[in-house]
């Protein structure tokens, strides 16, 4: 009668415990709360930084059309009709102005011009 009993108090198996490196515990704690705090800068960047298109005005700048002569280049334009103003700063607005793919030129061709003054 004695076995009857002992069956039904036989241990059960125990699951062996969790146990974490550091490593382990390092990726366990510090990734997700490294991601937590990108996550984070990157929302507050966006609520904190609002969108500046609107808040000046338009500048006008103040053109002249004229046609490109033999042997005129954008720098001899641009020094011609902005004598005070650095040439490049100049050419760039040129180039803008007209939507050229380069600072070439050719003659015949019309182009706008800022004005100074």
């Amino acid at each position: 009668m004695a076995q009857a009993f002992a069956a039904p108090f036989a241990a059960a198996p125990v699951a062996p415990r969790l146990r974490l490196t550091r490593r382990g515990r390092l990726v366990l704690i510090a990734f997700p709360v490294f991601v937590a705090s990108i996550l984070l800068l990157a929302g507050l960047t966006a609520m904190l930084s609002p969108a500046r298109a609107g808040d000046s005005a338009p500048v006008q700048t103040q053109t002249v059309q004229i046609t490109v002569q033999q042997g005129q280049s954008l720098w001899s334009v641009a020094a011609q009709y902005a004598p005070d103003r650095d040439p490049r700063v100049v050419i760039g607005e040129i180039v803008e102005l007209n939507g050229l793919d380069s600072a070439r030129v050719l003659p015949g061709q019309q182009l706008l011009v800022p004005r100074e003054g």
